[in-house]
């Protein structure tokens, strides 16, 4: 199936347009005439059916597309009616080209869902869970409305995140860069006039002397070790196994893995409030928000919890037994099942541990910047002494 940009008349004299899914252009304008249009202008666009589901649009593009599609279904219009709208007003071509292909599913009758499944790199299984849970009870538009809230929750906090590591990361790089340099071009240069001098020279000088013919002689061999394992970490990141034991010692890091633990479990909560909020049943809410956590040690810790709870043990219990999560959430989740407010209690427990992932995220950052200028001074402070000795000591010689 190809993708075709429409312009069409309406009953009224009014001119439309949009963009269409069909095998040909008479195809398209057949469903045009089907929707009560007349098309004037029919032309193929450059992408089709399987390159869209290969396209992978960013989250904010899907956010923003979510908001727009809420705010019309809550409005009262039609689900066709409000992907057609979205379509026509989205900046972005690709977003315009998903959504009315989704449109074109709807209209030949797949149900939403599946025609979300469409485009995998797009709409994750969570995204188009969420949405089969909200046509199901029919509260589709209250579900996309907290959808999008969910999703721009999650992008504020991975900029946080990012624009928290970001600093130490470029302090890293460059410092390896500088040092890289004065080992391997300044300090031969610097010290080639000392060796010259036919001086002793102090047991520092000689290290770095040694140091750097080391590093000239094995740099490319580093660099290649330094390729070769990140390769091998990305290839067995694919293993199960491999990713259980990276996360699980992970998840043992003082700081960063109670930061990451928060994260996962805070991702859980609201994925499972959303879920219980839009009437989905416990046990389908559960294994959906499993699927969403990141970290296999939690994975499995939810869908134990999950496998308990089928069997009759509250959920509270459940994640008690478990020992992965941490006692906020299984606290307020006793709470909201005693009371009968589980969805608001779970949406308050995600609140307080991504607020705890900040504040953690903050002690990181707060602990890595001055760890990284004190690491940085000292090889500074070493290079700089290792290349004056020799001075103080000629000194003192000619003294």
């Amino acid at each position: 199936m190809s993708a075709f940009r429409w312009e069409a008349v309406d009953a009224q004299g009014r001119v439309t347009q949009g963009v269409l899914q069909a095998d040909s252009a008479r195809a398209a304008r057949d469903q045009l005439r089907a929707q009560g249009l007349t098309p004037t202008a029919v032309t193929a666009t450059a992408a089709r059916a399987d390159a869209l589901q290969s396209t992978r649009l960013p989250t904010p593009l899907v956010t923003l597309t979510t908001r727009q599609l809420a705010t019309l279904v809550q409005s009262g219009m039609p689900l066709d009616q409000a992907l057609t709208a979205v379509a026509e007003q989205a900046d972005d071509a690709r977003a315009a080209q998903i959504v009315a292909a989704v449109r074109t599913q709807l209209a030949s009758g797949e149900a939403l869902p599946t025609a979300l499944a469409r485009y995998p790199r797009t709409f994750t299984p969570l995204y188009r869970g969420l949405v089969g849970a909200g046509a199901e009870t029919g509260r589709l538009a209250d579900v996309l409305a907290r959808l999008a809230d969910y999703l721009e929750a999650r992008e504020a906090l991975r900029q946080k995140i990012v624009l928290a590591l970001i600093y130490p990361a470029i302090v890293t790089v460059i410092a390896f860069a500088v040092i890289a340099v004065l080992l391997v071009y300044v300090v031969p240069q610097v010290v080639s006039v000392y060796q010259q001098s036919r001086q002793t020279l102090p047991w520092l000088t000689q290290a770095l002397i040694a140091t750097s013919a080391f590093f000239r002689a094995t740099g490319w061999l580093w660099l290649g070790l330094l390729v070769v394992a990140t390769g091998a970490f990305f290839l067995g990141n694919r293993s199960a196994s491999f990713r259980a034991r990276w996360h699980a010692w992970l998840l043992r890091v003082p700081v960063a893995g109670k930061l990451a633990r928060s994260l996962d479990s805070a991702r859980f909560a609201s994925t499972l409030a959303i879920l219980v909020g839009s009437g989905a049943p416990l046990l389908r809410s559960l294994d959906a928000a499993s699927e969403v956590v990141r970290l296999l040690p939690l994975r499995r810790a939810a869908q134990a919890a999950a496998a308990l709870v089928r069997e009759g043990v509250t959920l509270s219990r459940a994640l008690k037994e478990q020992a992965e999560f941490p006692p906020v959430l299984i606290h307020l989740v006793a709470n909201g099942e005693s009371s009968g407010r589980l969805g608001p209690m779970l949406e308050r427990a995600a609140e307080e541990l991504e607020r705890d992932a900040e504040r953690r995220l903050g002690w990181l950052a707060a602990l890595l910047q001055p760890a990284l200028i004190v690491v940085m001074g000292a090889i500074v402070l070493v290079l700089v002494l290792a290349v004056m000795l020799p001075i103080v000591s000629m000194n003192q010689l000619i003294r």
